[in-house]
């Protein structure tokens, strides 16, 4: 079986399991979707969702957020961990975001890009979910269940971005990329499956014995 027809096996038993794919942050607007995701960083969805209603509650849009102390924002989201980099990038790309953009979110990678805390998979993220745009946010989940399922030879989290869209067609990026990682959390965990357990690696390997160590 070579690369494509893995990366067919994979996207059809991930429409069976997920035909729904709702974003799992909790988010009022594309201002809002950006702060969940910068929080995300190193902290479980679940966690975000508990501490963003009372942050909201103290700012819910650039130009309340970017007047708050830093110190303010840090004790609200310290569950999250990494609080005082956190605190201290959301109200600077807020403030940013006052200042150069008029208060909104800018639909572009580079100008996302350029924001205190936002990377490359935070700003693919926001272009996919807040704005539609075909993007393939790369996370832990993904990297890693792209090499137990043989999709990439997981070099590097750019590599596997790249060898994911060669892979399945633009139209399918911001539905796939969350389905991975649903089935990710759920069938195919770093300690729950060895790339010899869950469904999809034993029906694309049912002769693999071998556990897939992969590469970060």
């Amino acid at each position: 079986m070579n690369r494509k027809e893995r990366a067919s096996i994979v996207h059809q038993r991930l429409n069976e399991h997920y035909p729904e794919t709702d974003v799992p942050l909790d988010h009022q607007d594309p201002y809002t979707l950006l702060v969940a995701v910068v929080l995300s960083a190193q902290c479980t969805d679940k966690m975000v969702n508990r501490v963003t209603p009372d942050l909201w509650k103290l700012a819910d849009n650039p130009h309340a957020m970017s007047r708050q102390p830093v110190e303010k924002i840090r004790k609200i989201i310290q569950p999250c961990g990494l609080s005082p980099q956190k605190s201290k990038a959301i109200r600077e790309l807020s403030k940013i975001l006052v200042e150069e953009h008029d208060g909104i979110v800018p639909q572009s990678f580079e100008a996302l890009e350029k924001l205190p805390g936002v990377g490359h998979k935070t700003a693919s993220v926001v272009m996919a979910q807040a704005f539609g745009v075909p993007a393939f946010p790369i996370d832990t989940h993904i990297h890693r269940l792209a090499q137990r399922w043989g999709l990439t030879n997981g070099r590097s989290v750019v590599q596997t971005e790249r060898d994911l869209k060669a892979l399945f067609p633009e139209s399918s990026w911001n539905c796939l990329h969350l389905q991975i990682i649903f089935y990710g959390r759920e069938h195919c965990t770093a300690r729950g499956c060895d790339g010899t357990v869950c469904g999809i690696c034993r029906e694309l390997y049912p002769k693999r014995r071998k556990p897939v160590a992969a590469k970060k």
